[in-house]
């Protein structure tokens, strides 16, 4: 009886994608009990689909883990420049963050390095993934939580592990949805405080990422998502939809990455300036090498 009740134990995860989905969506909070029930068998299957993703990292590790889940939610994965990445030492990766998939598509493209660790918002989604979790460095809107995460990047780099980081801290547009220009543009958005623990350690090789074909051009021009008033809210829904509505994943996330850069001899601003241009000239120039 007690492996039943077990079996039969609700999964936090299906309540926090419903609450994903929900704020996504807009409603307000007198709304948001109505719609719980119709939104919920979206979340079930959501949430059952990360628990595999999660317990695949648990017995694969991240890469392979991320390999099966944007196999499962995109048309595949395509990817250049990987032979840009250094095979041990530390490494930093910088990448856009276009949408929902774009995350597991970095994962499974950098299967070089199993010592992988990503610093992301301190969300109690994540937390609910154990396995993910403790491949993460976490970051809260607190003094000492920057504090901590500093130290604990530049150890991992003093190390010689790798780190993937999000610069801009939020959703942005994808280069193949929206065009280069908004694109590009959307980099100036990306913050130069990488370069403290970058140059922390000066040996660090800094590679730009970029992530495209994870937001399908109908996701962002469904009814739902152009009734977001906002830039930010109709990226943020269009992305969501994204995993939800199976016609819409039948791209193949494509991943390209830029040539190495160093932090010797450069300040964070100077710094910040050579990953946006590496980053600007695979959005504006994308690669004509891509490898499946």
């Amino acid at each position: 009886m007690v492996a039943a009740a077990m079996l039969q134990a609700p999964d936090p995860l299906i309540d926090l994608s419903l609450d994903d989905l929900l704020d996504s969506v807009g409603l307000v909070a007198r709304r948001r009990a109505l719609a719980r029930p119709f939104f919920r068998p979206s979340a079930r299957r959501f949430a059952r689909i990360v628990r595999e993703f999660d317990d695949r990292v648990g017995r694969q590790g991240l890469s392979a883990g991320g390999e099966w889940l944007v196999r499962r939610m995109t048309g595949g994965l395509q990817v250049a420049g990987r032979s840009r990445l250094p095979a041990s030492g530390p490494l930093l990766v910088l990448a856009n963050h276009p949408g929902m998939t774009d995350t597991v598509a970095l994962f499974a493209s950098l299967r070089a390095r199993a010592d992988l660790r990503v610093i992301a918002h301190d969300r109690a989604f994540l937390r609910a993934l154990p396995n993910v979790a403790t491949r993460a460095i976490f970051v809260a809107d607190d003094g000492a939580s920057r504090t901590r995460v500093i130290r604990a990047c530049v150890k991992h780099l003093e190390q010689g592990g790798a780190l993937l980081t999000f610069p801009a801290g939020a959703i942005e547009p994808d280069p193949y949805a929206v065009g280069a220009r908004r694109a590009v543009e959307a980099l100036e958005d990306w913050s130069a405080s990488f370069a403290l623990f970058a140059r922390a350690v000066p040996e660090t090789r800094i590679v730009a990422a970029i992530v495209s074909q994870v937001i399908s051009a109908k996701a962002r021009q469904h009814p739902l998502t152009r009734w977001r008033r906002k830039e930010a809210d109709r990226e943020k829904l269009a992305a969501t939809l994204q995993i939800l509505w199976r016609p819409y994943q039948a791209m193949p996330a494509r991943v390209a990455f830029g040539e190495p850069d160093e932090a010797y001899g450069k300040s964070a601003p100077e710094l910040r300036r050579a990953i946006i241009a590496r980053a600007g000239d695979l959005i504006e120039s994308p690669p004509l090498d891509w490898e499946v």
